[in-house]
């Protein structure tokens, strides 16, 4: 204080004349260290004075912008020293003099401290049970963050395990290592990153830690009895155990092929049983767990084949229906086996036939599918191959012509299908046709008194071969009055049919009625055409609609022809009494039903047409065959 106030007087008498020319800033040894060595920030200051006078310096020097050293002197430079640099010191300096009123900083110097500090490690625990973590502390306390850190656990004879955690903002960082089987003594250490001018550095290894490991349980014991090798049918057994020093939380868990086959829980043993067969051969895994810490042994297991796989033989794989068909099972080089034949059904069930090593039937067409034969010994089954056996049925035809121009059918009654149909017309071929059931042919070149023989053939892979049909003499001449539909005789319910009602002379114009034969003979269609037919296209046909129809043409000469017909409708049949005047009984189809078709000869009175009668049996249709005519027809156009 005194001398403050003897400058003051000082000033007020003598006027001091200086100026500061420069101030510059230096490191020694020089602006690059390594980590731990001694370091000086030197500042200098150039000052010219007048007078040979003393005076005083405030030297000042910064950090990153920060003060790190301030002293006064009356010297022209000051020294901030630093005995041991440390990274932290790495930054930007800037030195700044005052003196007298006056102040001027230095250009700014970077001093890179290399290198870093060693880290200092610490785990929580130096004893620990498998299963349990260690706590690790990794600490740079000379450092300033960001920093990284490693820590990395050092396993005798196997590769050490490493992991890393950035630390934004903190000098130190904690992580955990879990304590896996087969560990027993390990060590940790740590050290630390960053990066300085886009440089990494990297700091030298931490202290080693040493943490030893307790087993809560040994390694379990798999054993298989009564051997590692046995036969199919043997009775076979695994067992696993291990020795544990607290039985509270462990668990026993026997797999193979990752399909767990037992467990136990708080017990020391395990056991699991079975009937062996092959599939049993492999690797059996047992495991045992208690909190984190987790055991497991192998075993592989191999099962000797008892017996191998039979197989079935048939005497013929396509057999003709009502023919024979025997069905061999067999074991190579093995007799004393329980076989049985079974068929699997088209919903992929089983259906047993016979419990017997051979089997002889007689098949039909129901009889196609797949069969299978089992052996038993010894309470092991086996299950052969399958073998596809097809029935095929003989061909019955049906041929007929509905209306002109001329439709030729051909159907087959019976049969397997696929089935080639070729027609014939005076011996020349003219059609052929590949089909399930039936083809049709149309010859548009019928004339007036033209005779042609048509006749048609099948074929199908029964053994019968060829099935060929009578031959259909077809006499075009006019007369009469005919109803036809299509679909013929049976509608389905919703589904649409077309009425042809056809006159084979007259005089134009002629008016065609059509009738339901009811109790009143309700009058469904009507109209006049210059035409020799009319066609009727009744939509949704319905059940109310089953019935008999019949069709009257009429024109000056007032005569009428008629013809019945009959529909049925999916579910419900309709016995016909040909009688004139009686009228339809409706009942239910059963599997077979006989019905009697009546066709009506043409002419002006109902009550006294004749009457032919035409018996026709109608079953339920098989898949394997196809569908039915009711009945062979020739017609006269």
């Amino acid at each position: 204080m005194t001398f403050f106030f003897f400058f003051l007087s000082l000033s007020r008498f003598t006027t001091l004349l200086f100026t500061i020319n420069t101030v510059e800033i230096k490191a020694q040894p020089s602006a690059k260290v390594k980590n731990g060595s001694p370091m000086s920030i030197i500042c200098q200051a150039d000052i010219s004075k007048k007078n040979d006078f003393q005076l005083r310096h405030n030297f000042t020097v910064f950090k990153n912008g920060k003060l790190v050293f301030m002293i006064t002197s009356d010297k022209g430079e000051a020294r901030y020293g630093i005995p041991m640099a440390r990274s932290s010191d790495t930054g930007d300096y800037e030195c700044t003099v005052e003196a007298g009123g006056k102040m001027k900083s230095s250009n700014s110097l970077h001093v890179w401290v290399t290198g870093m500090t060693k880290p200092i490690l610490t785990a929580e625990k130096k004893e620990v049970l498998e299963g349990e973590v260690v706590k690790l502390r990794c600490e740079l306390p000379e450092e300033e963050p960001p920093l990284t850190f490693f820590f990395r656990k050092i396993n005798m004879n196997s590769t050490p395990k490493e992991k890393h955690v950035s630390e934004l903002y903190r000098n130190f960082s904690t992580t955990e290592f879990a304590v896996e089987d087969g560990d027993n003594i390990l060590h940790f250490d740590c050290f630390g990153r960053r990066y300085v001018n886009l440089e990494l550095e990297t700091s030298e290894p931490s202290n080693r830690t040493l943490v030893t490991v307790k087993e809560p349980f040994i390694k379990p014991t798999l054993i298989a009895k009564p051997s590692r090798n046995i036969t199919e049918g043997d009775r076979m057994q695994i067992e696993c155990s291990t020795v544990v020093a607290q039985i509270r939380g462990i668990e026993i868990i026997l797999q193979k092929n990752k399909t767990i086959l037992n467990s136990v829980h708080d017990e020391k043993h395990l056991k699991y049983s079975t009937v062996a067969t092959v599939e049993d051969s492999g690797e059996y895994l047992c495991k045992v767990e208690q909190g984190r810490a987790s055991k497991m042994t192998k075993l592989n297991v191999v099962v000797a084949e008892l017996f191998p796989k039979p197989v079935l033989t048939a005497s013929a794989f396509r057999v003709d229906e009502n023919k024979e068909l025997t069905l061999s099972c067999s074991i190579s080089g093995f007799r004393k086996a329980n076989f049985s034949i079974l068929r699997r059904n088209s919903n992929g069930d089983l259906q047993w036939l016979k419990n017997s090593r051979n089997l002889t039937m007689r098949v039909y067409v129901n009889n196609t599918g797949s069969y299978i034969c089992k052996a038993e010994v010894k309470g092991i089954v086996k299950e052969s191959k399958p073998i596809r056996i097809n029935v095929y049925g003989e061909l019955i035809w049906r041929f007929r012509a509905p209306w002109k121009p001329l439709w030729l059918i051909c159907r087959s009654v019976m049969g397997t299908p696929p089935i080639t149909f070729t027609f014939y017309k005076g011996g020349e071929v003219k059609k052929i046709v590949v089909n399930n059931t039936y083809a049709t042919f149309l010859d548009e070149n019928i004339r007036q008194n033209d005779i042609g023989g048509y006749k048609c053939d099948a074929r199908n892979h029964h053994s019968s071969g060829m099935k060929t049909s009578n031959v259909l003499n077809i006499t075009v001449i006019g007369k009469n009055a005919s109803l036809g539909s299509n679909p013929y005789g049976e509608v389905e319910d919703g589904s649409d049919a077309l009425f042809l009602c056809t006159v084979e002379e007259g005089s134009w114009p002629i008016h065609f009625k059509i009738f339901k034969k009811t109790d009143r003979d309700d009058l469904v269609y009507e109209t006049s055409e210059n035409a020799d037919r009319i066609l009727w296209h009744k939509k949704v046909m319905k059940r109310e609609d089953t019935g008999t129809y019949y069709c009257i043409a009429s024109n000056r000469a007032n005569v009428d022809g008629l013809i019945l017909h009959i529909l049925k409708s999916m579910r419900t049949c309709l016995l016909i009494s040909v009688a004139a005047g009686s009228h339809p009984q409706l009942k239910t189809c059963n599997t077979t039903k006989k019905y009697l078709l009546g066709i009506f000869g043409a002419g002006p009175d109902l009550e006294s047409a004749e009457v032919e009668y035409t018996e026709v049996e109608v079953s339920t249709l098989d898949p394997h065959r196809g569908n039915k005519l009711f009945g062979l027809y020739d017609y006269v156009l």
